[in-house]
């Protein structure tokens, strides 16, 4: 026979004759998924706080600086390719998403490659540019998650729609590969961009949250939910960039 503890009757278990069993399954939920939520955040932060130190050091730092004008080529190719690599091993397989430390490693090795990058892009930006950039995202992203959370607006079951959004601005970037877009043009695309991962911030948030939500992310993907809205924020910042630089 076992007994119910006094933090076990406290967490919603009771002692029911032979076995102790949950009096309050949704407390338990709700208390995992905030655990989930802290945790998702805290990781962000960190990302986003990496991303901002390698920003400032390409930004402020002018040898830094000079050196990736001159010899940085083949610096962002293999930033890039480490990027590429490590997205694809985090979305693709769920073990390298779920086991730790091996999530957080693959990770880590993803958000310094990217942060590189985001720091070359900087770096060839007028300090203006980036600092409007900075302040009009921040107030986006604070923004665009508090609607997220309040709103009874269910995003998540317009999955599609953002799939197929996000598919268009795909190929409309390929495309400015192969066809030069003029400046008017561009800046449409960029602002389209901005919007899109607008949509997708909100919609990967509410993934998070949880509650009435159509759709939710399990609490063992909390790298992939940390990954996507870093990815998002990263993304919506890089668009408004690229506004600030056309206009």
């Amino acid at each position: 026979m076992m007994e119910a503890k006094t933090e076990d009757i406290e967490n919603g278990y009771e002692n029911n004759g032979e076995e102790v069993v949950f009096k309050n399954l949704d407390f338990t939920e709700k208390s995992i998924r905030r655990g989930f939520i802290r945790k998702v955040y805290g990781i962000l932060m960190v990302q986003l706080m990496i991303s901002l130190g390698f920003v400032s050091i390409f930004m402020y730092v002018e040898p830094v600086k000079q050196f990736v004008h001159e010899n940085g080529a083949p610096f962002v190719l293999a930033g890039a390719i480490i990027a590429i690599v490590t997205i694809i091993i985090l979305l693709c397989s769920t073990n390298a998403r779920r086991r730790a430390p091996a999530n957080i490693i693959f990770l880590g090795v993803f958000t310094l490659s990217f942060s590189f990058l985001l720091g070359v892009v900087c770096a060839a930006s007028q300090k203006e540019e980036v600092y409007w950039a900075l302040g009009i995202c921040t107030i986006v992203t604070i923004s665009l998650t508090i609607f997220a959370w309040q709103t009874k607006i269910d995003f998540t079951m317009c999955h599609g729609t953002m799939f197929v959004l996000l598919m268009i601005l795909v190929t409309v970037g390929i495309g400015s590969l192969f066809v030069p877009y003029d400046r008017t043009t561009q800046l449409i695309i960029a602002g389209f961009g901005a919007f899109v991962y607008s949509l997708l911030l909100i919609h990967d948030t509410q993934l998070i949250v949880g509650g009435k939500h159509k759709l939710v992310i399990s609490p063992e993907e909390y790298v992939f939910a940390a990954l996507s809205l870093y990815l998002d924020i990263i993304s919506l910042f890089l668009r408004i960039l690229r506004i600030m630089r056309l206009a």
